[in-house]
């Protein structure tokens, strides 16, 4: 009984560059710390909103803010 060989081309048998394995993991640990960067803006921001924005008072209206010449749906 013969056995055929596979149709693809042969797989090669050289391993990967180690500079390649260590310039993705160079990669990696930058996008973590972008990631952790915007995080922490996002929430330096959010904090800056909560403690510098207007205080609300329990009876005070909102105020919703719209054109004058805006239709009019109700």
């Amino acid at each position: 009984m013969a056995v055929a060989e596979t149709c693809g081309p042969a797989r090669s048998t050289r391993r990967r560059d180690p500079n390649d394995v260590t310039r993705m993991k160079r990669i990696a640990v930058w996008a973590f710390y972008a990631v952790g960067a915007l995080a922490i803006a996002y929430l330096a921001l959010y904090a800056y909103a909560a403690f510098t924005g207007r205080e609300l008072q329990p009876g005070d209206p909102i105020h919703i803010f719209r054109r004058p010449d805006a239709p009019d749906y109700s």
